[in-house]
């Protein structure tokens, strides 16, 4: 029931724009920037009435401002960073449900990378916006928080339907990919996966999204299996150069 649109933004950000056709409602999703937003929903006929921001950062929430100013959407965010995000109009948490049209999606809290990170998961769509703690075969450096946070995320994540689409922020899946071959070589399904994603790129492609069963089977960090693993494997990512 839902129009996923991948807007690429700045060198590696992606912006998604949400249509729920039933209704005509319009949605961004963690836009870093207005310019290229607003052109696309234009283009398409659709006027945007809602922001959805996981997390306070900058290359997610860059674009409110100006897109509030000329659409008069509401802005829908984490209540633990209100305070970082000056133009949100709706502060949620936990087990909150937020509406796109007919269609609702619950809020999952999500902390560690930033302390009130959230996602938002239409479950009766098999649809998850995880902004930067899942990614294609990685996940968010632990900027605001700790291991034993992200590994619980992750695990949790791990427990959706394996058809589940996730939907991240960030082109990161060839590097991501590159360090998860130094922790499994002989994950088989890891390697076919590679030379997918390597052909991709190389074609100028996205790789976003993902599924939950695609990183059930090739993501290192959801695939840990404790804590202490997990941690040993961030700290290696945030020493990866490849």
């Amino acid at each position: 029931m839902l129009d996923i649109v991948r807007i690429p933004v700045l060198s590696d950000n992606y912006v998604w724009l949400v249509h729920e056709p039933a209704c005509g409602e319009t949605m961004v999703v963690d836009p870093a920037v207005a310019a290229p937003v607003l052109a696309e929903a234009e283009a398409r006929g659709w006027r945007i009435g809602q922001i959805w921001n996981t997390h306070w950062h900058p290359d997610h929430t860059g674009g409110n401002q100006a897109i509030k100013a000329a659409t008069g959407c509401v802005v829908t965010a984490p209540a633990a960073e209100a305070a970082r995000i000056p133009t949100l109009d709706r502060a949620v948490g936990e087990g909150d449900i937020v509406r796109l049209g007919t269609v609702e999606a619950k809020v999952l809290e999500v902390p560690a990378h930033t302390a009130g990170h959230i996602a938002f998961h239409f479950a009766g769509e098999d649809v998850i916006f995880v902004g930067d703690t899942l990614f294609a075969m990685g996940c968010g450096r632990l900027f605001e928080g700790s291991a034993d946070q992200m590994y619980s995320n992750l695990q949790r994540l791990a427990q959706l339907p394996t058809q589940t689409e996730v939907y991240c922020a960030h082109e990161y899946t060839a590097s991501n990919g590159r360090f998860a071959l130094t922790v499994e070589p002989g994950n088989r399904a890891l390697v076919e996966r590679m030379t997918a994603v390597e052909a991709a790129r190389r074609a100028g492609q996205a790789t976003i999204p993902t599924t939950i069963g695609l990183e059930r089977d090739t993501n290192p960090f959801m695939r840990a299996s404790s804590v202490e693993t997990f941690a040993e494997r961030r700290l290696g990512k945030d020493n990866f150069r490849g």
